[in-house]
């Protein structure tokens, strides 16, 4: 089973991911992952993490998906999304950057764990 890259840096505006060039947002999961572009789903900080930005993860066999606030967590995630992860069975965990950096890459050693990483605000 292919496990999720873990991060080895987080600070404001800059992330690492074993295997991914550095970056400032990141969608991760089994596998890999890829620089997150709010552009292609017109995601904006409020109303927040939409169903298409979550989508890709579920694709990717994530049973567990942890969506970032950013770190003066002002990202917030549309109802639409928590419901289509609820609905998929998916747990979800929502939580300031720094925090859910944590969990992700503490989950990564035993669980399929997707998640939507935002580096600033």
């Amino acid at each position: 089973m292919a496990t999720s890259p873990p991060i080895t840096h987080i600070s404001w505006g800059r992330m690492e991911v074993e295997g991914l060039p550095p970056g400032k947002d990141f969608k991760l999961y089994p596998g890999g992952g890829r620089p997150w572009d709010w552009s292609e789903t017109g995601t904006r900080h409020s109303p927040g993490i939409q169903p298409a930005d979550v989508r890709e993860l579920l694709d990717h066999g994530c049973t567990v998906i942890v969506l970032s606030r950013g770190m003066e967590l002002r990202l917030q995630t549309m109802p639409e999304t928590l419901k289509l992860l609820e609905d998929s069975g998916t747990e979800v965990h929502i939580e300031e950057t720094t925090a859910a950096v944590a969990l992700y890459n503490t989950l990564l050693e035993t669980t399929p764990v997707g998640g939507l990483f935002h580096s600033t605000c």
